[in-house]
Protein backbone atom coordinates (compact mmCIF):
# COMPACT_ATOMS: atom_id res chain seq x y z
CA UNK A 1 0.00 0.00 0.00
CA UNK A 2 1.27 3.30 -1.09
CA UNK A 3 1.41 5.72 2.06
CA UNK A 4 1.92 9.20 2.21
CA UNK A 5 5.51 9.22 3.50
CA UNK A 6 5.87 7.00 0.06
CA UNK A 7 4.30 8.92 -2.27
CA UNK A 8 6.06 11.96 -1.34
CA UNK A 9 9.46 9.78 -1.74
CA UNK A 10 8.33 8.59 -5.02
CA UNK A 11 7.24 12.00 -6.33
CA UNK A 12 10.53 13.90 -5.30
CA UNK A 13 12.20 10.71 -7.32
CA UNK A 14 10.51 11.78 -10.61
CA UNK A 15 11.41 15.26 -9.87
CA UNK A 16 15.15 14.50 -10.06
CA UNK A 17 15.35 11.61 -12.04
CA UNK A 18 17.07 12.70 -15.35
CA UNK A 19 14.03 12.68 -18.55
CA UNK A 20 14.48 9.19 -20.41
CA UNK A 21 13.41 9.20 -24.26
CA UNK A 22 12.54 6.52 -26.36
CA UNK A 23 12.78 6.06 -30.38
CA UNK A 24 9.12 6.83 -30.66
CA UNK A 25 7.31 6.17 -34.56
CA UNK A 26 3.99 6.68 -35.41
CA UNK A 27 2.26 5.49 -38.65
CA UNK A 28 -1.63 7.53 -39.76
CA UNK A 29 -4.03 6.76 -42.56
CA UNK A 30 -6.36 9.37 -43.58
CA UNK A 31 -9.07 8.30 -45.79
CA UNK A 32 -11.60 9.95 -47.54
CA UNK A 33 -14.39 8.47 -49.59
CA UNK A 34 -17.40 10.09 -51.36
CA UNK A 35 -21.05 9.30 -52.78
CA UNK A 36 -21.01 12.18 -55.00
CA UNK A 37 -20.50 11.52 -58.89
CA UNK A 38 -20.04 7.89 -58.39
CA UNK A 39 -22.11 5.08 -59.97
CA UNK A 40 -23.01 1.64 -58.98
CA UNK A 41 -22.36 2.77 -54.86
CA UNK A 42 -18.48 2.60 -56.35
CA UNK A 43 -17.40 5.63 -54.46
CA UNK A 44 -14.22 7.69 -55.33
CA UNK A 45 -11.48 7.18 -51.82
CA UNK A 46 -8.24 9.40 -51.63
CA UNK A 47 -6.12 8.37 -48.36
CA UNK A 48 -2.64 9.50 -47.13
CA UNK A 49 -0.23 7.53 -45.45
CA UNK A 50 1.91 9.36 -42.89
CA UNK A 51 4.86 8.14 -40.85
CA UNK A 52 6.07 9.84 -38.36
CA UNK A 53 4.50 12.84 -38.87
CA UNK A 54 5.52 13.34 -42.85
CA UNK A 55 3.54 11.83 -45.56
CA UNK A 56 4.93 9.33 -47.61
CA UNK A 57 2.44 7.85 -50.10
CA UNK A 58 -1.00 9.27 -51.92
CA UNK A 59 -3.25 7.06 -52.78
CA UNK A 60 -6.43 8.33 -55.39
CA UNK A 61 -9.13 4.87 -56.49
CA UNK A 62 -9.99 6.86 -59.61
CA UNK A 63 -6.39 7.10 -60.86
CA UNK A 64 -4.87 5.17 -62.95
CA UNK A 65 -2.09 4.68 -60.80
CA UNK A 66 -3.57 4.89 -57.87
CA UNK A 67 -0.57 4.92 -55.70
CA UNK A 68 2.13 7.44 -55.69
CA UNK A 69 4.88 7.38 -53.39
CA UNK A 70 5.56 11.18 -52.29
CA UNK A 71 9.54 9.79 -50.58
CA UNK A 72 12.29 8.67 -52.91
CA UNK A 73 13.22 5.44 -50.28
CA UNK A 74 9.64 4.55 -50.64
CA UNK A 75 10.20 3.64 -53.81
CA UNK A 76 13.40 0.89 -52.78
CA UNK A 77 11.46 -1.01 -50.70
CA UNK A 78 11.04 -4.62 -51.80
CA UNK A 79 8.42 -5.33 -54.39
CA UNK A 80 6.37 -7.73 -51.97
CA UNK A 81 6.26 -5.20 -49.11
CA UNK A 82 4.87 -2.55 -51.99
CA UNK A 83 2.30 -5.13 -53.22
CA UNK A 84 1.32 -5.61 -49.39
CA UNK A 85 1.00 -2.11 -48.34
CA UNK A 86 -0.95 -0.91 -51.60
CA UNK A 87 -3.28 -4.04 -50.84
CA UNK A 88 -4.03 -2.47 -47.60
CA UNK A 89 -5.11 0.88 -49.10
CA UNK A 90 -6.93 -0.85 -51.50
CA UNK A 91 -9.06 -2.92 -49.27
CA UNK A 92 -9.56 -0.53 -47.07
CA UNK A 93 -11.31 1.31 -49.88
CA UNK A 94 -13.66 -1.38 -50.08
CA UNK A 95 -14.12 -1.42 -46.61
CA UNK A 96 -15.68 2.23 -46.31
CA UNK A 97 -17.52 1.65 -49.29
CA UNK A 98 -19.29 -0.77 -47.37
CA UNK A 99 -19.54 1.63 -44.43
CA UNK A 100 -20.61 5.00 -46.52
CA UNK A 101 -23.44 3.04 -47.57
CA UNK A 102 -24.59 1.82 -44.44
CA UNK A 103 -24.29 5.46 -42.48
CA UNK A 104 -26.14 7.01 -45.39
CA UNK A 105 -28.69 4.28 -45.25
CA UNK A 106 -29.24 5.05 -41.34
CA UNK A 107 -29.27 9.05 -42.10
CA UNK A 108 -32.10 8.06 -44.69
CA UNK A 109 -29.40 10.04 -47.39
CA UNK A 110 -29.51 9.24 -51.27
CA UNK A 111 -26.45 8.82 -53.23
CA UNK A 112 -26.78 11.73 -55.41
CA UNK A 113 -27.29 14.01 -52.42
CA UNK A 114 -23.09 13.31 -51.85
CA UNK A 115 -21.78 12.67 -48.54
CA UNK A 116 -18.42 11.87 -47.05
CA UNK A 117 -16.68 9.75 -44.76
CA UNK A 118 -13.62 10.09 -43.51
CA UNK A 119 -11.08 7.65 -41.58
CA UNK A 120 -8.46 8.21 -39.39
CA UNK A 121 -6.16 5.21 -37.82
CA UNK A 122 -2.64 4.84 -36.57
CA UNK A 123 -0.68 3.42 -34.05
CA UNK A 124 2.11 4.96 -31.89
CA UNK A 125 5.01 2.79 -30.60
CA UNK A 126 8.48 2.96 -29.00
CA UNK A 127 11.51 1.11 -30.52
CA UNK A 128 14.02 -0.69 -28.28
CA UNK A 129 17.38 -0.93 -29.29
CA UNK A 130 17.29 -4.65 -30.17
CA UNK A 131 14.55 -3.55 -32.66
CA UNK A 132 11.58 -4.63 -31.04
CA UNK A 133 8.18 -2.40 -30.68
CA UNK A 134 5.94 -1.36 -27.74
CA UNK A 135 2.67 0.16 -28.84
CA UNK A 136 1.84 3.21 -26.51
CA UNK A 137 -1.36 4.19 -28.14
CA UNK A 138 -3.72 3.63 -31.60
CA UNK A 139 -6.48 5.67 -33.26
CA UNK A 140 -9.31 4.05 -35.08
CA UNK A 141 -12.08 7.16 -35.52
CA UNK A 142 -14.68 7.88 -38.17
CA UNK A 143 -16.64 11.17 -39.43
CA UNK A 144 -19.56 11.92 -41.48
CA UNK A 145 -20.16 14.83 -43.52
CA UNK A 146 -17.70 17.05 -40.88
CA UNK A 147 -18.95 15.43 -37.65
CA UNK A 148 -17.90 12.80 -35.41
CA UNK A 149 -19.49 9.70 -36.07
CA UNK A 150 -17.88 6.97 -33.76
CA UNK A 151 -14.58 5.24 -33.03
CA UNK A 152 -12.81 2.23 -32.04
CA UNK A 153 -11.04 1.37 -28.73
CA UNK A 154 -8.30 -1.00 -29.51
CA UNK A 155 -7.49 -1.54 -25.76
CA UNK A 156 -11.24 -2.20 -24.30
CA UNK A 157 -11.98 -3.34 -28.31
CA UNK A 158 -15.49 -1.23 -28.15
CA UNK A 159 -17.00 1.32 -30.13
CA UNK A 160 -17.89 4.38 -28.91
CA UNK A 161 -20.32 7.57 -29.98
CA UNK A 162 -19.34 10.77 -28.97
CA UNK A 163 -20.24 11.89 -25.83
CA UNK A 164 -22.70 14.68 -26.75
CA UNK A 165 -24.47 12.47 -29.52
CA UNK A 166 -24.24 9.42 -27.77
CA UNK A 167 -25.83 6.82 -29.71
CA UNK A 168 -25.89 3.06 -27.93
CA UNK A 169 -28.11 1.94 -31.42
CA UNK A 170 -25.10 2.97 -33.55
CA UNK A 171 -22.25 1.42 -30.99
CA UNK A 172 -24.44 -2.04 -31.03
CA UNK A 173 -24.46 -2.27 -34.71
CA UNK A 174 -20.89 -1.25 -35.58
CA UNK A 175 -20.28 -3.75 -33.01
CA UNK A 176 -21.89 -6.63 -35.38
CA UNK A 177 -20.81 -5.18 -38.84
CA UNK A 178 -17.12 -4.36 -38.19
CA UNK A 179 -15.50 -5.72 -34.94
CA UNK A 180 -13.34 -8.51 -36.61
CA UNK A 181 -12.04 -5.69 -38.90
CA UNK A 182 -11.31 -3.67 -36.59
CA UNK A 183 -9.57 -5.26 -34.14
CA UNK A 184 -7.62 -6.82 -37.01
CA UNK A 185 -7.13 -3.04 -37.91
CA UNK A 186 -5.14 -2.26 -34.28
CA UNK A 187 -2.96 -5.22 -35.19
CA UNK A 188 -2.13 -4.33 -38.65
CA UNK A 189 -0.71 -0.91 -37.77
CA UNK A 190 1.66 -2.23 -35.46
CA UNK A 191 2.96 -4.69 -38.11
CA UNK A 192 2.75 -2.41 -41.06
CA UNK A 193 5.00 0.25 -38.61
CA UNK A 194 7.33 -2.58 -38.36
CA UNK A 195 7.43 -2.86 -42.18
CA UNK A 196 7.99 0.60 -42.82
CA UNK A 197 11.04 1.12 -39.71
CA UNK A 198 13.04 -1.54 -42.26
CA UNK A 199 13.59 1.77 -44.66
CA UNK A 200 15.06 3.97 -42.43
CA UNK A 201 16.89 6.22 -44.80
CA UNK A 202 18.97 9.75 -44.68
CA UNK A 203 16.04 10.62 -46.85
CA UNK A 204 13.01 10.33 -44.41
CA UNK A 205 15.08 11.50 -41.33
CA UNK A 206 17.16 14.46 -41.33
CA UNK A 207 20.42 12.26 -40.90
CA UNK A 208 21.74 9.10 -41.89
CA UNK A 209 21.72 7.40 -38.64
CA UNK A 210 18.69 8.68 -36.78
CA UNK A 211 20.05 7.58 -33.60
CA UNK A 212 22.69 9.78 -33.44
CA UNK A 213 20.90 12.50 -35.17
CA UNK A 214 19.88 15.32 -32.40
CA UNK A 215 19.46 18.39 -32.95
CA UNK A 216 19.02 20.82 -29.68
CA UNK A 217 15.68 23.17 -29.60
CA UNK A 218 16.13 27.29 -29.54
CA UNK A 219 14.24 28.09 -26.52
CA UNK A 220 12.37 31.49 -26.58
CA UNK A 221 10.55 33.14 -23.86
CA UNK A 222 8.26 36.52 -24.45
CA UNK A 223 5.31 37.97 -22.49
CA UNK A 224 2.25 39.92 -24.40
CA UNK A 225 -0.60 41.72 -23.23
CA UNK A 226 -3.66 39.37 -21.68
CA UNK A 227 -6.44 39.29 -24.18
CA UNK A 228 -8.43 38.10 -21.43
CA UNK A 229 -7.83 40.49 -18.79
CA UNK A 230 -6.43 43.62 -19.14
CA UNK A 231 -4.70 43.44 -15.98
CA UNK A 232 -2.68 40.11 -17.13
CA UNK A 233 0.19 39.42 -19.25
CA UNK A 234 0.69 36.50 -21.27
CA UNK A 235 3.57 34.65 -20.76
CA UNK A 236 5.07 32.27 -23.32
CA UNK A 237 8.07 30.13 -24.10
CA UNK A 238 8.49 28.75 -27.66
CA UNK A 239 10.87 25.91 -28.34
CA UNK A 240 11.53 25.31 -32.17
CA UNK A 241 13.92 23.39 -34.18
CA UNK A 242 14.06 20.15 -32.39
CA UNK A 243 15.01 16.72 -33.05
CA UNK A 244 13.93 13.65 -32.05
CA UNK A 245 10.25 14.49 -31.12
CA UNK A 246 10.15 13.95 -27.99
CA UNK A 247 10.82 16.55 -25.03
CA UNK A 248 9.98 17.79 -21.47
CA UNK A 249 9.19 21.51 -21.26
CA UNK A 250 7.77 23.42 -18.13
CA UNK A 251 6.80 27.42 -17.51
CA UNK A 252 7.96 27.85 -13.78
CA UNK A 253 7.86 30.49 -10.90
CA UNK A 254 10.25 30.63 -8.39
CA UNK A 255 11.93 26.60 -10.04
CA UNK A 256 8.22 25.62 -9.35
CA UNK A 257 6.42 24.02 -12.61
CA UNK A 258 2.84 25.58 -12.97
CA UNK A 259 0.40 23.08 -12.77
CA UNK A 260 -0.81 21.54 -16.11
CA UNK A 261 -4.48 23.18 -15.29
CA UNK A 262 -2.93 26.51 -15.98
CA UNK A 263 -0.94 26.06 -18.49
CA UNK A 264 -2.53 26.62 -22.45
CA UNK A 265 -0.33 24.40 -24.93
CA UNK A 266 -0.04 24.13 -28.83
CA UNK A 267 1.04 20.78 -28.57
CA UNK A 268 4.24 19.51 -30.41
CA UNK A 269 4.05 20.13 -33.97
CA UNK A 270 6.67 19.63 -36.89
CA UNK A 271 8.32 22.31 -38.62
CA UNK A 272 8.81 22.44 -42.28
CA UNK A 273 12.63 21.23 -41.85
CA UNK A 274 11.29 17.66 -40.44
CA UNK A 275 12.05 19.01 -36.70
CA UNK A 276 9.72 20.06 -34.40
CA UNK A 277 8.07 23.44 -32.08
CA UNK A 278 6.21 23.37 -29.01
CA UNK A 279 4.61 26.66 -27.42
CA UNK A 280 3.21 26.63 -23.65
CA UNK A 281 1.70 29.96 -22.11
CA UNK A 282 0.34 30.54 -19.04
CA UNK A 283 -1.50 33.80 -17.45
CA UNK A 284 0.27 36.00 -15.24
CA UNK A 285 -0.01 39.22 -13.07
CA UNK A 286 1.27 42.53 -14.83
CA UNK A 287 2.63 43.84 -11.71
CA UNK A 288 4.00 40.37 -10.44
CA UNK A 289 8.34 41.01 -9.37
CA UNK A 290 8.00 37.21 -9.37
CA UNK A 291 10.90 35.04 -11.28
CA UNK A 292 9.96 33.35 -13.74
CA UNK A 293 11.50 30.60 -16.20
CA UNK A 294 11.39 27.83 -18.66
CA UNK A 295 12.71 24.55 -18.11
CA UNK A 296 13.70 22.48 -20.81
CA UNK A 297 14.98 19.24 -21.30
CA UNK A 298 15.89 16.78 -24.13
CA UNK A 299 17.69 14.05 -25.39
CA UNK A 300 20.27 16.38 -27.55
CA UNK A 301 20.79 18.31 -24.39
CA UNK A 302 23.40 17.23 -21.64
CA UNK A 303 21.98 19.08 -18.86
CA UNK A 304 18.47 21.05 -19.33
CA UNK A 305 17.83 24.45 -20.48
CA UNK A 306 16.54 27.16 -18.39
CA UNK A 307 15.77 30.43 -20.10
CA UNK A 308 14.74 33.30 -17.44
CA UNK A 309 11.99 35.89 -18.57
CA UNK A 310 13.81 39.41 -18.79
CA UNK A 311 10.31 40.58 -17.21
CA UNK A 312 9.55 42.64 -20.63
CA UNK A 313 6.34 42.68 -22.25
CA UNK A 314 6.34 43.33 -25.98
CA UNK A 315 3.45 44.82 -26.87
CA UNK A 316 3.15 46.77 -23.55
CA UNK A 317 3.31 50.54 -23.72
CA UNK A 318 6.54 51.89 -23.22
CA UNK A 319 6.68 53.51 -19.50
CA UNK A 320 9.54 55.82 -19.92
CA UNK A 321 8.22 56.77 -23.56
CA UNK A 322 4.97 57.44 -21.56
CA UNK A 323 7.22 59.41 -18.18
CA UNK A 324 9.03 61.55 -21.16
CA UNK A 325 5.89 62.86 -22.52
CA UNK A 326 4.15 63.64 -19.83
CA UNK A 327 7.20 65.56 -18.47
CA UNK A 328 7.05 67.36 -21.54
CA UNK A 329 3.37 68.31 -21.37
CA UNK A 330 4.10 69.21 -17.59
CA UNK A 331 6.79 71.62 -18.56
CA UNK A 332 4.21 72.66 -21.16
CA UNK A 333 1.64 73.66 -18.95
CA UNK A 334 4.14 75.63 -16.89
CA UNK A 335 5.60 77.23 -19.44
CA UNK A 336 1.83 78.40 -20.55
CA UNK A 337 1.22 79.43 -17.06
CA UNK A 338 4.07 81.58 -16.67
CA UNK A 339 2.93 83.38 -19.81
CA UNK A 340 -0.55 84.11 -18.96
CA UNK A 341 0.89 84.99 -15.44
CA UNK A 342 3.20 87.64 -17.37
CA UNK A 343 0.23 88.99 -19.43
CA UNK A 344 -2.31 89.60 -16.42
CA UNK A 345 0.77 91.61 -14.78
CA UNK A 346 1.79 93.80 -18.12
CA UNK A 347 -2.17 94.65 -18.30
CA UNK A 348 -2.17 95.36 -14.66
CA UNK A 349 0.52 98.26 -15.04
CA UNK A 350 -1.15 99.55 -18.14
Amino acid sequence: MMTPVKGLILCLMIDFLPASFGDKHSLLYLYTIQSKNSYYHLYDCTAVTLLNDRQIDFYNSSSDKPRTAKQNWLKNISESDWKTSTGKLQNDRQLLNKLLDIQMDESGHSQSDGHVLQWRHGCEGEQSSDGSLTVLNSINEFGYDGEDLIQFNCTSKTWITPEEKKNREREEKWSKINQYTAVRKCDQCVKMLKMYLKYKTSEQYRTTDIAGSQTPPDVHMFAKKSVKDSGNLTLTCLITGFYPKDVKMSLRKFTTSFPEHLITSSGIRPNDDETYQLRKSVEIQEDDPSDYDCYVSHSSLTEPVIKQWDGRCTDCPDVSHGLFIIVVLSGFVVVLWSMMVCLLIVKTRE
